[in-house]
């Protein structure tokens, strides 16, 4: 090594600092960018601040060292001050300007870059303060770059206002960063903002292939695409695993060896993996991954590899195979369409589901082999359960809203009108359901006289996804529903009638959208007596009422319906609460369902279901009641 040094050798430079960009024109993926920075030099709108915003590795620092290029721009057969910024600037290092290699070197005297990482301070900013008070030296602007300038302190930044939007003729500033929404928003509006995109996979894979070749290195497509897509709209990132690359496989970039490399699984085997874990073979699939593993496959990144593939295949399903597989082998595409056109899109986003879920614990487990290979049984067990229409017809036949239409249960006989709704176990076990196939009802349970409709409460992730009733806007009731059609109320912004019934009370409370009082009234409240002709109600208060609910119930009356109320407490306990004889009435009718041959088919469908609750449903047009009955 001391040989090559001596003899003049020069050192190895690596692909990112090789080949990085020269000109504006080399920046691949930002034309919006350099349209909007040609036109305003060209119109002479050149800004005093400019703040360049992406990933990492887009070209944010390389960006900033062509602006203060093209800024200082000058003809070096020329003498200084002569010519203008422009944009148009010379490739070829023959052709340089003036102070051309000095800036994208990083070494020009009137060009200063600070990290702002390293330099956070107040007294770091006043540096660039008292520096910008005077002329350059030898360039036409004196330039700050101030790279990762999220990182600066509130001082700092205070300290920066009044330079940044009043700077002297002579000084521009340029600002970089990775995190724009951490810089104030007094600085933003002082800068130009342009946000350098991520470079898509298909302009990244080119790039890549005119830099392979001239290194002098053989390349496949296949590999080249596969660096394109790890680097996530990277370039300097995809430089560095092109340059990886050449150095393992010895100057012939091959996909197998990029994908031993970055530990990736062969996409056409990943395909094979996801048919399997579709098709509901566990035991196959476990196979498939543990030749995935001995192959070198990381199991997260394998997990990884089958959510693209998932994702593919939803967006083919979705958009269509011409758009949906940009950039893609026409292999990878003809396979995803496949899966696509015999998998609902209901299954592929409940896959998708749990394996980003299984990604995350597979990251944390001491075993992630073992975890990936649980994920793919809860994947492949869930995956192979019957639809809710498929449930349907083996319980009777026909489709849930043709029986409703006929008036049916699942045997066709007419049933009670009652709603019989199950809890599912949870999501991921070989009985879990999604919650968007859970919502469908399940008409099928029968009783003497009436159709009986199941529905679902289903729990995933200990959080239980009910149609439970919602309040009403305020003053807005339904008359056709049966809480307020007994108690008579009127139209919005009339006066109530005075209720007939305790129960019309309670009903009258629930239309105003007076969600705690309604909740004491039923729960921790004892009818003793009520009076009509007297506006009279004697209530018993259980030992979770406040104190003030008589007080309080009387004063909404009396202003809700315009007449005197008197509501008074007893010391001896009269009718259960109202929620507590609903639920014994549930539980009642409950227990009379359970013994229903469709329900009891329903049960053993799921044994690990249960039979919750108990709701009516309107026998002539099928649609369920939300009273409390």
């Amino acid at each position: 090594m001391f040989e090559d040094a001596e003899m003049g050798a020069k050192p190895y430079v690596v692909l990112a600092r090789k080949y990085r960009p020269q000109t504006f024109d080399d920046l691949i993926g930002q034309d919006a960018m350099v349209a909007t920075l040609k036109n305003a030099f060209e119109q002479g709108r050149i800004a005093q601040g400019y703040m360049l915003t992406g990933v990492r590795g887009v070209g944010k620092t390389t960006t900033a060292r062509i602006l203060a290029r093209a800024l200082n721009f000058e003809p070096a057969d020329e003498e200084g001050g002569k010519g203008g910024p422009t944009i148009e600037l010379p490739r070829d290092p023959k052709d340089f300007g003036r102070h051309c290699a000095e800036i994208m070197e990083s070494r020009h005297a009137d060009v200063v870059e600070m990290d702002a990482a390293s330099n956070t301070g107040v007294d770091n900013v006043r540096e660039i303060i008292e520096s910008a008070r005077y002329k350059p030296l030898v360039a036409r602007y004196k330039v700050f770059i101030i790279d990762e300038v999220h990182m600066l302190s509130k001082g700092a930044f205070n300290a920066l206002l009044k330079t940044l939007e009043e700077p002297p003729e002579h000084v521009k500033f340029i600002f970089a960063t990775t995190e724009i929404r951490k810089v104030p928003v007094t600085v933003l509006s002082r800068c130009q903002r342009f946000d350098l995109r991520r470079v898509d996979v298909p302009l990244l894979s080119d790039h890549f292939k005119r830099i392979a070749e001239a290194e002098g290195a053989e390349s496949e497509d296949e590999a080249l695409m596969l660096i394109a897509r790890a680097a996530e709209g990277s370039v300097r990132d995809g430089l560095s695993i092109l340059d990886q690359a050449i150095a393992y496989s010895k100057g012939k970039v091959a996909s197998g060896d990029v994908r031993a490399m970055l530990g990736l699984a062969d996409r056409g085997r990943i395909f094979s993996l996801l048919e399997l874990l579709i098709g509901g073979q566990p035991a196959e699939a476990l196979k498939a991954l543990d030749a995935l593993y001995k192959d070198g496959a990381d199991p997260v990144q394998a997990l990884n590899d089958l959510s693209e593939a998932v994702h593919l295949a939803t967006r083919i399903k979705t958009i269509g195979p011409e758009d949906g597989s940009e950039g893609l082998a026409a292999e990878d595409v003809r396979r995803a369409q496949a899966i696509a056109e015999k998998v609902s899109i209901a299954l592929l986003s409940r896959v998708w589901q749990m394996l980003l879920k299984g990604v995350e614990e597979t990251g944390r487990a001491a075993n992630p082999q073992a975890s990936a290979e649980m994920v793919l049984i809860r994947i492949a067990y869930t995956a192979d359960l019957p639809s809710p229409e498929e449930i349907i017809k083996t319980l009777g036949g026909g489709s849930a809203p043709a029986r409703r239409a006929r008036g049916e249960g699942a045997n066709g006989t007419a049933a009670s009108g009652d709603t019989v709704r199950a809890q599912a176990p949870a999501a991921g076990s070989a009985q879990a359901q999604s919650v968007e196939e859970a919502a469908q009802p399940i008409t099928g349970a029968t009783s003497a006289g009436g159709p009986v409709a199941v529905s679902a409460d289903w729990v995933v992730d200990d959080t239980v996804y009910d149609d439970g009733e919602a309040f009403p806007e305020d003053g807005e009731y339904d008359p056709e529903d049966p809480l307020y059609a007994d108690a008579g109320l009127p139209g919005a912004g009339a006066l109530m009638p005075d209720p007939g019934s305790f129960a019309e009370v309670v009903s009258l409370v629930k239309a105003k959208r007076d969600a705690k009082l309604m909740v004491h009234l039923e729960e921790n409240v004892s009818l003793v007596k009520f009076d009509r002709e007297n506006h009279s109600i004697d209530l018993f208060l259980m030992p979770n009422a406040p104190k003030q609910l008589a007080n309080e119930l009387r004063e909404k009356l009396n202003q809700w319906t315009d007449k005197r109320w008197m509501v008074v407490l007893s010391k001896t306990q009269g009718d259960p609460p109202i929620g507590q004889a609903r639920r014994d009435k549930a539980a009642a009718e409950l227990e009379k369902l359970k013994s229903e041959p469709s329900v009891a088919a329903a049960l053993k469908a799921f044994p690990d279901a249960q039979v919750t609750a108990v709701r009516e449903v309107d026998t002539e047009d099928g649609n369920e009641d939300t009273g409390t009955g």
